[in-house]
């Protein structure tokens, strides 16, 4: 019996030191269309959700959360590897993450692009700034609608969600998430490793309404009962 706690210990301590220094954001805790800002920080959201865990991550002020409709909120998606919340951006150039003290190894994450292509960049300084440590390209992915995926209900045309990661040399400091504003969003962010985490590891749509209509964005609307 002391041998197989042993090994049981032994085998917890190689899980946590190969995840030693991986941080994943699910957005879970902030509220629908709620702005990120502070709250991997240690701060709030910008309508006051939080204080969340104390990472040293900000987001921009275009940087927003948003809840699945199925679970009462106004995204139009579902099958989301972190829960009912993703990220994602209605104006500026994307989602922007600053990281105070600096990443390595890699940058990971899930993402849903029905509509439009997307894209996303490391950079070695804050504010998108400094070196281009890496630049991941987005293709547009399946419509949960029209193309029916596994672990899509079929009512929402953000689904599936794609894992897509890359590694790197030196140290990041800040990623921008690019794409068409409403029509991408993103899901277990993952800092120091080029594999996305499939968890909620954190503490603590429509239809189409006939043929001819382009796919709606990430805001979808509340479905009549």
């Amino acid at each position: 019996m002391r041998k197989i706690f042993e090994v049981s210990v032994f085998v917890l301590m190689l899980a946590l030191a190969a995840n030693a220094g991986v941080v994943t954001l699910t957005f879970n805790g902030l509220q629908d269309q709620e702005e990120v800002l502070n709250y991997y920080d240690g701060g709030l959201g910008g309508n006051g959700s939080g204080p969340g865990p104390t990472y040293g991550i900000t987001f921009g002020s275009d940087s927003l959360a948003i809840i699945s409709d199925a679970d009462g909120g106004t995204g139009n998606f579902d099958g989301a590897p972190g829960g009912d919340t993703v990220l994602f951006f209605l104006s500026g150039a994307g989602d922007l993450m600053d990281v105070a003290a600096g990443f390595t190894t890699g940058f990971s994450f899930y993402y849903s692009a029905a509509v439009y292509a997307g894209s996303v960049t490391v950079y070695s300084g804050l504010d998108g700034t400094g070196s281009v440590l890496a630049t991941i390209s987005l293709p547009v992915t399946p419509d949960g609608i029209t193309d029916t995926q596994p672990g899509c209900s079929g009512l929402y045309d953000y689904c599936p969600w794609v894992p897509i990661g890359v590694t790197f040399a030196g140290t990041a400091e800040s990623v921008l998430f690019s794409g068409s504003a409403n029509y991408i969003g993103f899901d277990n962010v993952t800092l120091g490793s080029g594999t996305p985490t499939s968890g909620t590891p954190e503490p603590g749509g429509l239809s189409l309404l006939g043929l001819g209509l382009a796919c709606l964005g990430l805001i979808g609307r509340k479905k009549n009962a």
